[in-house]
């Protein structure tokens, strides 16, 4: 199971970075092509502005499992540990459900959007409108893996810190 979950942790990053790095290289063409060429492309902003709202909604599930989604943690610090355990289940619970429910609104959005077409590009806007279901999924097979930890363990964040801690 913990070789699946690196896998599927190490395609999740390359992933992210690859729709970042596509971002920055059309962004890049565009600006030497404006100011080199005297000529730019209508579709880059649009583009862009898709692959970013992808690479953040793909990118959610690292960053929970790497600590890095906001979180208030006094209250759990305060409570007794059973109380604190408690919590974190029904942390756990609660992101689920959302992320769930967002998943299945994301697909009807997908489906919504089907017959519209985007500005620059003319393609359907339910493929952009794709990333929410997408990063949801993702978000929700991470929190499937990660979900023992989070609840059981102190574990270290690659931030620094530990779970728990405010700082």
């Amino acid at each position: 199971m913990e070789r699946l979950e690196s896998a599927f942790v190490a395609a999740n990053r390359w992933f992210v970075a690859l729709v970042l790095a596509i971002v920055f290289f059309i962004v890049f063409m565009n600006v030497v092509g404006r100011y080199g060429f005297g000529h730019s492309f209508a579709w880059v902003e649009e583009s862009a502005r898709h692959l970013m709202i992808l690479g953040a909604f793909a990118g959610a599930g690292l960053a929970l499992r790497e600590g890095r989604l906001v979180a208030i943690t006094a209250l759990q610090t305060m409570l007794p540990p059973p109380l604190a355990l408690g919590l974190r289940i029904l942390t756990l619970l609660i992101m689920f459900a959302f992320m769930a429910t967002m998943l299945w609104l994301g697909i009807k959005f997908v489906q919504f959007g089907w017959n519209k077409e985007t500005m620059s590009t003319g393609i359907p806007r339910g493929i952009p409108y794709m990333a929410i279901p997408i990063g949801c999924a993702l978000f929700l097979v991470h929190l499937l893996f990660f979900a023992r930890r989070f609840v059981t363990e102190d574990f270290e964040f690659a931030g620094g810190g530990e779970a728990g801690s405010d700082a």
